[in-house]
C-alpha cells in the first residue's frame, strides 16, 4: 500500500470500545457495518446534496440534526464557508441542554477559515465531503499563547486558532465516514522555512479544556502544523484516523496529546513529516508553573512511516510531567526512530511509568533513543537546576529490522535515566549499520533476551528473566468507554 493511500474504512475497527469485553466486540462489529453498508448503498445517490438518514457510532447520539447547507453553506471549492459553519453551530448550540445536535457537511468542498465547536455537538463528514482551510490569514483569528508554553511554537507572541477549534467544551464528536480535512499546508510551510510568520502555525484540530472527546473516521492531510492537538483535556478517544502529509513538511505531528487525563489512540495510520504521536505537557518554566501531567494514555494499533522523525516521541515539552503511557501492537516503518524520550536540563518534570509491547520495525535508523541534552527552549529563563526524571521504561516483546543503530541510550550527568527495562527484542541490524549497535551512557538499568547483546549499563539478566519487564494488566476507565448507534435524520 502506498503511504497516500487511505485506509478502507471497513477494515478499521471504527468507535471500538475495551476489546476485553467480547459483548462489546460484538457491538464494535455491528458499529464496522453501520459505517461501511453506507458506502456501498450510496453509489447511485452521489449526486444527492444532503442525505436525509444515515447511522454511526459514537460515545453520545444527538436528538436535532442540521446540514451545512441548511445555513447557506456552498461545497464549491471557492465559496468561504467559516460564516456558514459558525452560524449552524450557533444555532444548534441551544439544544445542548435537550439532547444535543448534530452538523452534517455534505459531499463537496467546503473552504473556511477557522471555526468553533459548541458542547454536546457532533461534527460529521460525508466520505466524499473535504473541508478545506483558507490560505488567508485574515480568516484564521490570532489567540493568546498557550499558558504551559509561554510563547507560541514558530514564533514568540500568539498563534492563529486552528482550523477546527473547542474551548470549555463537555461532550463534542468530529467524526465522519472517512471525510477529509485539507489543510492546504503548503503555503505555510513556506512562509515557515522563510521566517515570514508573524504568529505560530494553526493546527487543523485543537480541544482545550474540554472533557469527554471522540475524534474518529477521518481523514487529515497537509496540516500547517500538528494534526490533532487535545490539550488540559481528559477522557478522550481518538480512532480510526488517517494523517497524511509529505515526510519533508515542518512539524506536521500526527496526534499530539498535551497536558491530558485519560486518553485513548488507536487504529490510526500516519505519515508525517515529524513525530507521528508526540506526547507533551508544557515547556520549560512554564510547564513547570503549570503543572498539568499528561497521564494514563493508551496507544495501539498504530501504523507509522516519519523517516525524519520518532513513531512515539515522549517530551520534548514534558515540563508538566508524562506518567503512565501504554502503547502496544504499533508498526513502525521507515521511520527515523521507534520510540523516543526527548528532554534537557531546565525541563525539570518526569517521564515514568512508560510500557510499550508488541511493536514491529522495519527499516529505522534507532529502534529506541533517549536523550537528555534536546536543548531547545521557550526562552533563556528556564532554571538550569531544573533536572527531569526519567524512570521506569518498560520496552518488551519486538521485532526490528534492516536497522543502522539498535539503541541510542543518553541521560544527563548527574541525573541518570533509571528503571530502564528491555526483553524479548530482537533487531537485525541493516548491511551497513553502525560497528556499536548499542552506545549508553548515564543510564541504569536491566535487559533480557536481547539481539544484539544491549550495553554494559542493561545487564543480561537470562532469558528466565524474559518478563521483567512489566505491562499493566489492570485497565484504564478510558478503554471501558462505550459507543452507541446514533441516527442522522433531518430535522430542522
Amino acid at each position: 500500500m502506498s503511504p497516500y493511500e487511505k485506509i478502507p474504512i471497513a477494515q478499521r475497527r471504527t468507535c471500538s470500545p475495551s476489546k476485553r469485553i467480547k459483548v462489546m466486540d460484538m457491538l464494535l462489529l455491528l458499529c464496522v457495518l453501520l459505517v461501511a453498508l453506507p458506502n456501498l448503498a450510496v453509489v447511485e445517490s452521489r449526486r444527492a446534496p444532503v442525505l436525509d438518514y444515515f447511522e454511526y457510532c459514537a460515545m453520545s447520539c444527538r436528538a436535532y440534526s442540521a446540514s451545512l447547507e441548511e445555513f447557506g453553506g456552498v461545497g464549491d471549492g471557492t465559496t468561504l464557508n467559516t460564516k456558514a459553519f459558525q452560524a449552524a453551530i450557533d444555532h444548534l448550540s441551544q439544544y445542548a441542554s435537550s439532547g444535543g445536535s448534530q452538523l452534517y457537511v455534505p459531499p463537496g468542498k467546503w473552504l473556511t477559515g477557522s471555526f468553533n465547536l459548541t458542547s454536546h455537538f457532533t461534527l460529521f463528514l460525508h466520505k466524499d465531503a473535504v473541508i478545506l482551510a483558507s490560505q488567508d490569514e485574515n480568516d484564521w483569528p490570532v489567540i493568546d499563547p498557550l499558558p504551559s508554553y509561554g510563547r507560541g511554537r514558530d514564533t514568540q507572541g500568539g498563534r492563529f486558532s486552528s482550523l477546527i477549534f473547542g474551548t470549555n467544551l463537555t461532550d463534542v464528536i468530529i467524526t465522519g465516514d472517512n471525510g477529509t480535512i485539507d489543510g492546504q499546508g503548503d503555503l505555510w510551510w513556506q512562509k515557515f522555512r522563510k521566517g515570514e510568520l508573524k504568529y505560530t502555525r494553526p493546527y487543523l484540530i485543537e480541544i482545550m479544556y474540554s472533557d469527554n472527546v471522540q475524534i474518529s473516521n477521518l481523514t487529515l492531510v497537509n496540516s500547517p502544523s500538528w494534526n490533532v492537538h487535545p490539550i488540559y483535556s481528559s477522557n478522550l478517544v481518538v480512532q480510526g484516523i488517517t494523517i497524511l502529509a509529505p515526510v519533508t513538511s515542518p512539524n506536521t505531528d500526527g496526534i499530539n496529546p498535551d497536558s491530558c487525563t485519560n486518553t485513548r489512540i488507536e487504529d490510526c495510520y500516519i505519515v508525517s513529516g515529524d513525530d507521528c504521536v508526540a506526547v507533551k505537557s508544557g515547556w520549560d518554566e512554564y510547564g513547570i508553573a503549570y503543572g498539568m501531567p499528561t497521564k494514563q494514555l493508551v496507544i495501539r494499533r498504530l501504523t507509522c512511516i516519519s523517516p525524519f522523525s520518532a513513531v512515539i516521541a515522549l517530551g520534548s515539552e514534558m515540563s508538566g510531567g508524562i506518567q503512565d503511557v501504554r502503547a502496544e501492537d504499533i508498526v513502525a516503518i521507515n521511520s527515523e526512530s521507534g520510540v523516543r524520550i526527548k528532554t534537557a536540563v531546565g525541563r525539570g518534570g518526569y517521564v515514568k511509568d512508560i510500557f510499550v509491547r508488541r511493536m514491529t520495525m522495519k527499516t529505522m535508523k534507532w529502534a529506541f533513543w533517549m536523550t537528555g541534552n534536546y536543548g531547545s527552549h521557550a526562552d533563556d529563563n528556564y532554571d538550569p537546576n531544573a533536572l527531569p526524571v526519567i524512570q521506569n521504561i518498560n520496552y518488551r516483546d519486538m521485532v526490528a529490522e534492516n536497522v543502522t543503530m539498535a539503541a541510542r541510550l543518553e541521560g544527563i550527568s548527574g541525573d541518570p535515566f533509571t528503571g530502564i527495562c528491555i526483553s524479548n527484542v530482537t533487531i537485525q541490524l541493516a548491511k551497513k549499520a553502525k560497528k556499536v549497535p548499542w552506545t549508553c551512557t548515564d543510564i541504569a538499568g536491566i535487559s533480557s533476551d536481547v539481539t544484539p547483546a544491549p550495553c554494559g549499563l542493561l545487564p543480561d539478566q537470562g532469558e528466565e528473566k524474559i518478563g521483567a519487564c512489566t505491562f499493566p494488566e489492570e485497565s484504564l476507565p478510558i478503554e471501558d468507554i462505550k459507543v452507541q448507534t446514533c441516527t442522522y435524520r433531518r430535522n430542522l
